[in-house]
């Protein structure tokens, strides 16, 4: 017999900030990068500008750029939704039902990752959990599993995750490899890879071991997910926000001296510091829209954050740059210096003016 799942406190509206965040996030990848890079470089080459335009980069190894928070920020906000959505269904749904539910966006956004990979190496590929879409899906389907659990047992699941993974890392060795080691292609991550995929991804990224950490943050969302759902005050609630990204920023840079903040292998330092930062842009954008209703100058970024998956997945699947291109080109020769900002923000527009018209018309991609 299927039981009704324990109800998650109230179950109030979501937050208008997610959609925000989540705009934010993915301007950056459909056109903001190379927008803000050309603006950049119409000031010239000099340090302060090359710094700028670093942080628009992943980080070549060890470190931490504003580039490696993007999707961090992405897997805090599958978790800030989660509570919602599971309090939502949950009114009308039992326990099968809804993990059938589960399982099944979990398998269609594994697909999509699988289609969206395919499309772009031109040749069939299955698993490829170096981009974002099926990590997301792996996070989803074990957040909805713990997604009821109280606070105290998701924070020791995130530390569990992060605590297992590290451990892996430092204290497992591989044919050829030292127990710690965390040199470019010469560590578990990668002979993990190799052993199972039969492939090492360019540039040390890091697949099957790197797909299991991503779930913390995610948790750690849902945490914030809840804390948001809860009847505490909007200065409360930022409060709490602000000590958890703070202390998640300043536990990663102290575990940094033992492990290395390395996005590309996920490691758990890395895990820590990006998850901390992104709860605090999450922060900004609660503080902004939430509680101080700047909505109106925020729906240039709702408009795209309605529709993430729906623009990520196009900006793959059609050849929108080209086609923009066609038109803007001739335009952006006559633009001299700015010819690479015109030509970005000429993608962007045309992007944004589909989703746009998506928004109103109420349609959107969700998995």
């Amino acid at each position: 017999m299927e039981t009704r799942p324990r109800q998650l406190e109230n179950n109030p509206a979501r937050v208008e900030s997610l959609d925000v965040f989540r705009g934010f996030t993915m301007l950056w990848i459909i056109g903001g990068t190379p927008l803000v890079a050309g603006l950049l470089r119409v000031l010239g080459d000099n340090s302060v500008v090359n710094a700028l335009t670093g942080q628009l980069q992943h980080t070549e190894w060890v470190g931490l750029r504003y580039w490696d928070l993007i999707w961090p920020s992405f897997m805090l906000a599958v978790g800030i939704s989660l509570p919602y959505s599971h309090a939502r269904r949950s009114q009308t749904r039992s326990d099968g039902p809804m993990f059938r539910d589960a399982l099944r966006r979990a398998v269609i956004l594994f697909l999509l990752g699988s289609l969206r990979t395919s499309v772009s190496v031109n040749q069939p590929t299955l698993i490829e959990l170096s981009s974002a879409l099926q990590p997301i899906a792996v996070a989803y389907l074990i957040g909805f599993l713990i997604v009821s659990w109280p606070s105290r047992a998701l924070a020791g699941a995130a530390v569990g995750i992060l605590a297992v993974h590290a451990a892996a890392l430092a204290f497992v060795p591989a044919p050829g490899i030292a127990a710690g080691s965390y040199e470019p292609l010469k560590n578990v991550v990668t002979w993990v890879d190799l052993a199972v995929l039969g492939r090492a991804e360019p540039g040390g990224w890091g697949t099957i071991l790197t797909t299991i950490p991503p779930a913390a943050t995610t948790v750690v969302g849902i945490l914030i997910g809840k804390l948001l759902m809860s009847s505490r005050t909007a200065g409360a609630k930022m409060r709490l926000m602000a000590a958890t990204g703070i202390g998640c920023v300043a536990a990663g840079w102290a575990a940094g001296f033992v492990i290395p903040v390395i996005m590309k292998l996920w490691t758990s330092s890395y895990a820590l510091v990006a998850t901390g930062w992104s709860c605090l842009l999450f922060l900004g954008c609660y503080w902004l829209v939430d509680v101080h209703g700047y909505r109106k100058p925020a729906f240039f970024f709702s408009v795209i954050g309605a529709n993430a998956i729906a623009i990520y997945l196009g900006k793959s699947l059609f050849r929108i740059s080209a086609i923009v291109g066609i038109f803007s080109k001739p335009l952006a020769a006559y633009t001299g210096p700015f010819a690479p900002a015109f030509t970005a923000a000429s993608v962007l527009a045309a992007e944004w003016l589909v989703l746009y018209w998506m928004y109103k018309r109420k349609i959107f991609l969700k998995a």
